[in-house]
């Protein structure tokens, strides 16, 4: 009774807070899907700096923590570029530096994503496009890129997953989410500090679990007739 209590009464709060972190995740994964889209190719492709340049920036996107990164952004770069007059708080405040740091993060897991999904198409796919007189670019743009998609889309919905649940480290900025608003509630009622967690947890539980049945409908959907 007590996390049904807790949910009935900052419901307003909690809908708010769910309404941030859906705002902040799907912004994240439309720059981390164009981050992604740009360092896939580079992997793919045969120019050996833009190979490289991607690899440098998937290593230490992947070999950092998301909430050191979230802390270099947020506080480094302020007292870096402070001299020149940069400021968070005059592009959005700690909204935009923690959608920054997840675009920049999940952007790296995209781009693995999608090197993968343009390396599943055959080569013919390529040969035969190029052979009707398609420059590259264009016979990725309008042969490739569309039918690796379609292959990456339960992958990329399950990016979708990680990054909402990522934005829970995002919160030590002091973006009001869901994570955020419950440490927020706990600290005026010290006396429900597990309903409120647990409350917590429904709402993300119920988000994560609704996608990956999405995730599940959609891999099957693309599977399709491919035995």
């Amino acid at each position: 009774m007590a996390v049904l209590d807790v949910l009935v009464k900052y419901y307003p709060s909690f809908l708010v807070a769910l309404g941030e972190t859906m705002k902040l995740t799907v912004i994240s994964l439309i720059f981390a899907t164009i981050l992604g889209v740009i360092f896939g190719l580079f992997k793919v492709s045969g120019m050996k700096p833009l190979k490289v340049l991607a690899n440098i920036y998937i290593d230490i996107i992947r070999g950092t923590p998301l909430m050191v990164q979230t802390m270099i952004i947020f506080y480094g770069i302020s007292q870096v570029l402070r001299p020149y007059g940069f400021s968070w708080g005059d592009i959005g405040g700690s909204f935009t530096a923690g959608a920054v740091t997840l675009s920049l993060n999940a952007g790296a897991y995209m781009a693995e994503i999608i090197r993968g999904g343009i390396e599943a198409i055959d080569k013919g796919q390529m040969e035969a496009a190029r052979s009707l007189g398609l420059p590259y670019g264009k016979s990725m743009r309008r042969v490739i890129l569309p039918q690796a998609f379609r292959t990456m889309m339960p992958s990329i919905i399950n990016q979708f997953i990680i990054s909402l649940k990522d934005t829970s480290l995002i919160s030590i900025i002091g973006i009001r989410e869901l994570t955020q608003n419950g440490k927020i509630i706990a600290a005026n009622n010290s006396m429900m500090v597990m309903a409120i967690w647990v409350a917590v947890a429904l709402h993300y539980l119920v988000i994560c679990t609704v996608l990956s049945k999405v995730a599940i409908m959609v891999e099957r959907k693309v599977s399709y007739g491919k035995q």
